[in-house]
């Protein structure tokens, strides 16, 4: 076992192409690690990065940006409304911005937007509109005209399909991340069927 273990030190330490490839690899996976740890102990997630692919939250987050994402069980959300109240900023505004699953469905892009105020089950959604099937949170692109609940998601979102609140941001680190989602996505699309001039099929 200890001549097995020696040549394995061997072509480990030696200078050929193959163990200097595994050396690399292992530095590689080592760094991979330690930030997951990291992530886990500071962001409460194994996956604290997304990357900003719309421009609905400019000029605070722009697309190719990376936002780093505290998990929801380690955070509390301030509204805007709130943030009015007590001077809390983020993101270049009051309150909080939110990650966030679109009527809680896991397998659709989720959605970073501001957290605009809170309402009660049965409350209205906004004055004069229509009344919340249940409590949640009102929200809302910094460079949107509108709430989300207009049209986006036009229910309240619930705590549970809050993924969690957005801390930093690293501009434009994303771009890579993003046109090689658009590549790939590109390569496998079968093409898209013919278009009339209104835009349908």
């Amino acid at each position: 076992m200890s001549e097995l273990f020696d040549q394995i030190k061997k072509f480990y330490q030696s200078d050929s192409t193959s163990a200097g490839v595994l050396r690399d690899l292992i530095s590689v996976a080592k760094i991979l690690i330690v930030f997951m740890i990291l992530s886990q102990l500071i962001f409460g997630t194994w996956t604290p990065m997304r990357a900003i692919e719309s421009g609905s939250m400019y000029p605070h987050m722009k697309i190719g940006d990376i936002v780093f994402i505290k998990d929801i069980s380690r955070a509390n959300v301030v509204t805007q409304e709130d943030g009015a109240t007590s001077g809390y900023k983020t993101f270049g505004d009051y309150g909080d911005v939110i990650l966030y699953w679109k009527y809680g469905r896991t397998a659709d892009t989720p959605i970073i937007h501001r957290a605009i105020y809170h309402v009660g089950a049965g409350e209205p959604m906004w004055k004069g509109g229509p009344i919340a099937p249940y409590a949640g949170y009102i929200t809302k692109g910094d460079n949107n005209t509108v709430i989300d609940q207009y049209g986006l998601c036009t229910v309240p979102i619930r705590e549970e399909w809050v993924i969690g609140v957005a801390r930093y941001r690293i501009p434009y680190a994303g771009y890579v991340r993003l046109k090689a989602t658009e590549t790939i996505k590109w390569l496998t699309d079968k093409p898209d069927k013919p278009q009339d001039q209104n835009g349908r099929t």
